[in-house]
């Protein structure tokens, strides 16, 4: 009787075994990425007086990147940097850009974004869709992610990842809406690009 009890049962142990089994190897395909800060930047250009390009960057960024290490499509990515760690080539300007005229730093003082959706396009490259958040205002845009490395062990022995993306964006979507006029045009265009130079840690 009890040999036929287990034989009755065993379909049902081995299902369980199968499920528990079939769990724990698809959280342990997720895995753990810290940005390094020491090795990361954001920066934007936009164009200046219709005919030159102003660069800025942004230091200090941090954030969290969820792997799905056999499909990196299924993966989540949060970034966010200080809005006062902006730099420009002038102190002048950098005030007026952190200022209520623009980023409004003391008021507004994060950057972030975070993903909703990876897709693979080809080679090393992806697109995210996501939630970029500046001056307080949430809007969708889309990142082109490129040259995504593959990991590798550093001189301190972390295992790390190594990748690019750009974004272009309008200020005015974000309350960035300051401008002077000229005779001819706007002081400062639109159309703002943004890129971010990544390294994550894994954790």
């Amino acid at each position: 009787m009890m040999a036929y009890d287990i034989r009755k049962k065993l379909p049902y142990l081995m299902s369980s075994a199968s499920q528990i089994e079939g769990s724990s190897i698809a959280a342990e395909e997720f895995s753990t990425w810290d940005i390094d800060p020491a090795h990361s930047v954001a920066e934007f250009k936009v164009r200046h007086l219709m005919f030159s390009d102003v660069k800025g960057r942004f230091s200090g960024l941090s954030g969290v990147l969820k792997l799905d290490e056999s499909d990196y499509a299924h993966s989540t990515v949060e970034v966010s940097f200080p809005a006062a760690s902006m730099t420009l080539a002038d102190d002048k300007l950098d005030a007026h850009l952190k200022s209520e005229n623009f980023f409004n730093v003391g008021k507004f003082p994060t950057v972030t974004f975070r993903s909703t959706s990876i897709r693979y396009t080809g080679n090393k490259d992806y697109a995210v869709a996501g939630e970029l958040t500046i001056r307080g205002v949430t809007k969708a845009v889309a990142l082109t992610v490129s040259e995504v490395s593959e990991p590798v062990r550093d001189a301190w022995a972390n295992v790390c990842i190594g990748l690019s993306s750009s974004a272009k964006i309008n200020r005015k979507d974000f309350g960035l809406v300051w401008n002077e006029r000229l005779a001819f045009d706007g002081l400062v265009a639109d159309e703002v690009t943004i890129t971010m130079n990544v390294q994550f840690i894994k954790a």
